[in-house]
């Protein structure tokens, strides 16, 4: 088994050190040396290894001057741009703006990962933004096998071997990406269920597809390796864990959420103080043989209220259990069932809808019921639970702290940011299906 590990991690290594730079002069201007040019009518084929995908094809538009900044590619719907790469991280750095005109631009990758939050360049102003994303194989490094995807992930993004860029927002303008392995960056893994993965379609959201937007790029990479429906046994009875461990390095992280789906009858059940916890303790065990360091996060509650408008506990003895074990093993906590039920109790009964997926028949496209789903978040509701990892990262003695971005403001579950001011440009992606797990 080391000896595989081994292999895997030299293979891993190697593909890093070898994977090339990849320039993108963007528009029909001159192309910058050393950028390939890419033209708003240049679809993804296989032979290229880059190119937009299906959809609104965007336009170009050249405002003369440098050749690298004096042309562009706009649209007034989100569109995407995705490349062939190796697996691994990458710092992806864009050029944003318009010489002669304003911009808008939101940046998610891979399933609705955020990735650089709304920006704006005033008329004549171009930028440079940064930042770092963790691209998957499905295939094992260093071994014959895959991950056991579910049907539905055989069209995700994130389980292709390309990373693909969402360019959106009211007026997004690009005139240039870079992307470059970064082999020297922490890792941090997220495993866990939906409440943690990145959902793919709108209306639905979970925690950690809002949690790269928090940290310096270039130092951290999160790798959301969570998906809908997992418990700690199916996630590594999916190899969901050994693909984990395949990429893991010295001084990288292993998030750990389970609970919501653990706690029901069947074949992955596990038992709050015994088989839980010994579950956890082999999680932490792996990753620690990597030179990893766990961080157990408790569940969020669901979204259930007493007559009194407080949170009713539906998720039995399975977060004490795990700050019980967090304390018997010396290992980091982020109590995120603590924060929200502050959280949820701070909203009340109705304003709390707006974090969870309720919405209206017809609010979305094949939408002919009301959604009322108490257990998988909005968009709104997945950035503040976010918010609370990471106001909970703050409290530990985590190194990994230190990489939060400066302008992160200090969170209080107490006294959330109202839905009203919070932005999220739509994507394209829509499903009316509701993500595994309750």
């Amino acid at each position: 088994m080391r000896s595989l590990l081994f292999l895997a991690a030299s293979l891993l290594l190697f593909t890093n050190l070898t994977a090339q730079t990849y320039r993108f002069d963007f528009g029909n201007g001159p192309v910058a040396n050393g950028y390939e040019q890419v033209l708003p009518d240049m679809k993804y084929n296989a032979e290229r290894g880059f190119g937009f995908l299906e959809g609104r094809q965007p336009e170009s538009v050249d405002r003369k001057g440098s050749a690298l900044r004096g042309d562009l590619i706009s649209s007034d719907e989100p569109f995407f741009f995705t490349v062939d790469v190796p697996e691994g991280n990458y710092d992806v750095e864009v050029i944003l703006g318009d010489k002669e005109g304003t911009s808008s631009t939101t940046i998610r990758v891979e399933n609705r990962r955020l990735m650089l939050e709304k920006t704006d360049t005033k008329i004549g102003e171009q930028v440079k933004e940064l930042f770092s994303v963790h691209v998957r194989y499905p295939e094992i490094a260093g071994t014959d096998k895959k991950v056991k995807l579910k049907s539905r992930e055989l069209a995700y993004f994130h389980w292709d071997h390309q990373l693909t860029i969402e360019f959106n927002g009211d007026a997004p303008k690009v005139a240039a990406v870079k992307i470059k392995p970064n082999t020297k960056a922490s890792t941090v893994f997220l495993a866990g269920n939906s409440t943690v993965v990145d959902q793919a379609n709108e209306p639905w959201a979970a925690w950690g597809q809002m949690f790269p937007a928090f940290f310096k790029p270039g130092k951290v990479v999160i790798a959301n390796h969570a998906e809908s429906g997992e418990t700690l046994k199916a996630f590594k009875g999916a190899r969901r864990l050994e693909n984990v461990l395949s990429l893991m390095k010295p001084g990288d992280y292993l998030f750990i959420e389970f609970a919501h789906n653990d706690q029901k009858p069947g074949g992955s059940h596990v038992e709050p103080f015994t088989s839980y916890q010994e579950m956890i303790r082999e999680y932490a065990a792996a990753a620690r043989a990597k030179g990893g360091i766990p961080v157990l996060v408790t569940s969020m509650h669901r979204r259930r209220f007493d007559e009194n408008g407080r949170i009713i506990n539906t998720l039995d003895d399975y977060p004490e259990a795990m700050r019980q074990l967090a304390k018997e093993d010396g290992m980091a906590l982020i109590d995120l069932n603590a924060m929200s039920k502050t959280l949820y109790e701070a909203w009340g009964v109705e304003a709390s809808k707006k974090a969870f997926v309720h919405f209206p028949a017809g609010t979305f496209e094949g939408q002919t019921e009301d959604f009322a789903d108490n257990t998988h978040f909005s968009t709104y509701g997945a950035y503040q639970l976010a918010s609370c990892v990471v106001e909970g990262l703050k409290q530990t003695d985590l190194k990994l702290k230190n990489y939060l971005r400066k302008d992160a403001p200090s969170y209080d579950p107490s006294n959330p940011p109202t839905f009203e001011d919070f932005y999220w440009p739509l994507s394209p992606k829509v499903s009316v299906i509701k993500p595994d797990g309750n």
